[in-house]
């Protein structure tokens, strides 16, 4: 089993970081500090929690002035980066909210080093206006960890963040944003563009729709971020974002000999294999998918997609044979009883079929 990634707060990265700060701050506590950090609460916290923890720590150990205490971090901070350092940006989310300046220009600073796509939310909760000014002038940095912020940080559903259910009604401010950054030449930002109107197409599928057909066909970055923003909508087998990227409703299509197992273990593996068979030419552009129902802890089920693949088939028939694994796993927990499987041909559920987990 994998080491949880809390454990990368180990004495010996606590240590790192106490010597780095006392360059910047000889008065430092090395001690006191460590002896904080690790108190009798520590083994029981998780990932998040341990990055709190550490935040709120540093202010009892470095000057309490806020304008001081950035300039002790300020210098740490280029000694780490990763996830594992976004303690420093968490700093300025709990003791920086009254300084909306010096925190911006701390989490520009942060952010080239770990990530401040989770404490700039607070500021966009309680200053919109003057943090979206700063999300658009960040968006013509010439770094591309602070561009990366300016579309990640305004995420509507961003991921273990505060939602910001105000973008969520109106995406209008971050469209403005992201319509900056959606010829980076970062891949890095461009996926941040991609991931950001994913979160809007779940709310407001039809502006994603008005966008993607803006985009599409400017270049090939654009295209990429519009076929990466539009996955929900695929999925989801919305008709007009299909049609969008050229999979028409299958009506020459028809599936044959959909054979799968009729029970299946825990920890077993569900084999199946079908063929798709054209009632008259080629197959043509098709995506093509499958869809398991899920028996859930109601007994209800649960549908869920996945991909299996999608092409221009100039030829009549395909055949196709899939493993999908019953192997427990930590994002979705399996119970006993009679799923489902579909097979999706260009969002078309075609052909269903039961069977019995036991």
């Amino acid at each position: 089993m994998p080491e949880p990634l809390k454990n990368i707060y180990d004495v010996k990265f606590i240590r790192q970081l106490t010597a780095e700060l006392k360059k910047s701050y000889p008065k430092f506590d090395s001690k006191g500090f460590e002896s904080h950090v690790f108190n009798d609460s520590w083994a029981e916290m998780e990932l998040k929690q341990r990055m709190r923890h550490i935040s709120q720590n540093l202010k009892v150990f470095i000057p309490k002035n806020y304008a001081q205490s950035l300039k002790v971090l300020k210098p740490a901070a280029t000694k780490f980066g990763g996830f594992e350092s976004m303690f420093f940006p968490d700093y300025v989310e709990l003791y920086g909210m009254d300084d909306f300046e010096r925190s911006m220009d701390a989490l520009e600073h942060f952010t080239q080093y770990s990530s401040s796509e989770f404490a700039i939310r607070p500021f966009i909760k309680k200053y919109p206006k003057e943090t979206m000014k700063q999300m658009n002038l960040w968006a013509k940095s010439d770094n591309y960890h602070v561009r990366r912020l300016a579309s990640e940080g305004c995420r509507p559903r961003l991921p273990w963040a505060m939602a910001l259910p105000e973008f969520k009604r109106d995406p209008k401010l971050v469209l403005k944003v992201i319509n900056k950054l959606k010829n980076d030449k970062s891949e890095y930002v461009r996926r941040s563009v991609a991931n950001n109107l994913n979160d809007i197409s779940k709310d407001n599928p039809d502006i994603v729709i008005e966008t993607a057909n803006k985009w599409m066909g400017k270049s090939p970055e654009t295209d990429w971020i519009v076929r990466h923003a539009c996955r929900t909508m695929l999925k989801a087998g919305q008709s007009e974002v299909l049609q969008l990227f050229g999979f028409s409703h299958p009506s020459h299509i028809f599936v044959e000999d959909l054979k799968l197992n009729a029970q299946v273990k825990f920890d077993g593996e569900l084999g199946f294999s079908f063929s798709l068979k054209s009632k008259k030419g080629d197959l043509k552009k098709l995506r093509i998918e499958y869809a398991i129902y899920f028996v859930k802890a109601n007994n209800r089920q649960s549908r869920k997609v996945f991909k299996i693949c999608e092409g221009e088939y100039a030829q009549p028939e395909k055949t196709i044979s899939r493993i999908f694994s019953f192997k427990p796993i930590t994002t979705r927990k399996y119970y006993s009883g009679e799923h489902a499987i579909a097979i999706i041909v260009n969002g078309l559920e075609m052909e269903k079929v039961n069977f019995s987990l036991i």
